[in-house]
């Protein structure tokens, strides 16, 4: 179809985003469109990136955070970010860049997301991917994460398939209820 590498993602599967808890539509695939992203050029095509797990929802806050002039424990609940988890239409099909045959299909070091030299793969490098899978009519791509250095966080680069295809809001999740990871048992 398109040289990369495809499947089909779960019917389902509970994604997530990263959220400002003032954005009237944290859903909205048009920001991604106008500013660009890691897999869609700016003044491109809508494009929503999403979260696979809570791991790697962590790790992308933490590498937002790490600039900020204070910590995570200094946030209002009320100005947190929050998180919002949504699904997906049925039947997506997606480029795949995960596995080591995903990653060459594309283009792309199999070390990714570091390339030959150990510095993070930029996003000159994946857009073009991207602009590929849209092309090839594929729903997105879904790609180990930049924000996990060993590979192990996985995220999605989701493209709309029309303006009314939506991601449906499952819930929206307090900042003090999803950032810090549960306690270790005692004993």
């Amino acid at each position: 179809m398109s040289g990369l590498a495809t499947e089909r993602l779960a019917d389902g599967h509970t994604w997530l985003r990263v959220a400002d808890p003032g954005w009237t539509d944290p859903l909205d695939a048009s920001f991604a469109a106008r500013h660009g992203g890691r897999w869609n050029p700016p003044e491109s095509f809508p494009t929503l990136y999403l979260n696979e797990d809570l791991a790697t929802a962590r790790a992308n806050l933490a590498g937002f955070i790490a600039s900020w002039p204070y910590e995570p424990e200094d946030l209002r609940e009320d100005a947190a970010p929050v998180l919002v988890a949504a699904t997906l239409p049925r039947g997506q099909e997606v480029a795949e860049v995960v596995t080591l045959e995903g990653l060459q299909a594309a283009g792309l070091p199999v070390s990714y997301p570091l390339d030959e030299e150990g510095s993070v793969v930029g996003h000159e490098r994946c857009q073009p991917v991207g602009a590929q899978a849209k092309a090839a009519g594929l729903r997105g791509v879904r790609c180990r994460s930049a924000r996990t250095l060993d590979g192990t966080g996985r995220e999605l680069a989701w493209f709309p398939a029309t303006a009314r295809s939506r991601a449906r809001l499952v819930e929206t999740v307090a900042f003090s209820s999803w950032f810090w990871p549960p306690a270790a048992p005692q004993g």
